[in-house]
């Protein structure tokens, strides 16, 4: 089967409702038969969810892919990635299943698929009063900017204007990824292995994507003037905090040393998966131990970039190498002579016994 130029990935949990308001919206997409399939990415909801795609799926003329497992929490980088596993379009669509999606939507993103970028959007949110009256089977009939209000259409259209400005400036962390409505290139995906599923809780994954995409040089472009998406009123997830800051993701996410292709994502990232950059000095302690660890490591040379650069001290060992994290290494009972230049270009610095194998195993399978 020739793969769909567009995969839709809904992530849904114990939303029944809602989840049937955005496939019935999907089913009502213009100008793009046999260009895409759906992907519905489940968080272990009841029974009730699978019902309601296999029912969809009966009826409708494109493929429809149904993924689910045991709820564990908030777990929505690892349900998007779950769904990409399963999509075969060239381009991942990622959207919420709470979100109706007006009858262009996906021919628009299409349209304004650019190689390099990726397109972010958001979401209007409708009263609870709408979003009360609203049925898949009277979609077709509804015209979803009428039931917007203003205060919200001028929002998207402020928060437009935002994102060129912050991309003509080539802002290091903005504009921001809103994940509920956003397109990218699959081989993209890929490229920084999906979504980072050590984000778990309510929050921050969906920053943490969106610098990781700009990382690997994709520009992040704002599609609000020419689509967005209606999100359906809910009360909040209970595990929603009123301030971004207070999310239990937060202290993850402002760590230093991120790297860009993340540790637990598309797939598990072990040591032997890293390029690292080692000390050359010494072959006793800590020094010796770590190579040992990484003997069949992929390592850089002394100019080479890497992900990962190494310094043990004590050593005569300095950051040279270009990396996305700088590991400092401090041997038990060194802590004090170690010099704060040294630490202070440091992105983690952790403290170990000479011969505490163990801990050096661990760390080196999470550390970045």
């Amino acid at each position: 089967m020739t793969p769909p130029d567009i995969s839709l990935i809904v992530n849904t949990f114990e939303k029944p409702r809602h989840l049937a308001l955005v496939l019935g919206s999907i089913a009502l997409q213009t100008g793009v038969d046999g260009r895409f399939e759906v992907v519905v990415a489940d968080d272990g909801s009841q029974a009730g969810t699978r019902t309601i795609v296999a029912d969809f799926a009966r009826r409708v003329p494109f493929p429809v892919t149904f993924t689910t497992e045991p709820h564990e929490g908030f777990r929505l980088a690892r349900v998007r990635n779950r769904g990409a596993a399963l999509a075969r379009g060239d381009t991942l669509l990622f959207l919420d299943g709470d979100s109706v999606l007006p009858p262009d939507h996906v021919a628009t993103h299409l349209d304004a698929r650019r190689p390099g970028c990726a397109r972010i959007g958001d979401v209007v949110r409708l009263p609870e009063a709408a979003s009360r009256d609203l049925a898949p089977s009277g979609l077709a009939a509804v015209d979803l900017r009428r039931l917007a209000p203003r205060a919200e259409l001028q929002r998207l259209s402020r928060r437009h204007r935002k994102s060129a400005f912050q991309n003509f400036l080539r802002h290091p962390s903005k504009p921001r990824l809103a994940g509920g409505n956003f397109a990218v290139w699959r081989h993209d995906y890929l490229r920084i292995n999906g979504s980072d599923e050590r984000f778990r809780g309510w929050g921050q994954e969906d920053d943490d994507l969106g610098m990781r995409l700009r990382g690997a040089g994709i520009r992040l472009v704002s599609i609000l003037d020419l689509t967005f998406t209606f999100h359906v009123w809910h009360p909040s997830d209970p595990s929603a905090t009123p301030r971004w800051r207070d999310g239990v993701n937060v202290p993850y996410f402002l760590r230093r040393g991120r790297l860009t292709r993340c540790r637990r994502g598309l797939e598990s990232r072990g040591p032997r998966d890293i390029r690292w950059g080692l000390p050359a000095d010494g072959a006793i302690g800590l020094s010796a131990l770590l190579a040992a660890c990484l003997a069949d490591a992929p390592r850089a040379g002394i100019d080479e970039r890497c992900e990962i650069d190494v310094v043990v001290w004590p050593g005569r060992g300095r950051f040279r190498r270009r990396a996305e994290c700088r590991l400092l290494l401090v041997e038990a009972g060194a802590s004090e002579r170690c010099p704060a230049g040294l630490r202070h270009r440091a992105d983690q610095i952790e403290t170990l016994a000479a011969d505490d194998e163990t801990g050096l195993v661990a760390l080196l399978e999470e550390v970045g």
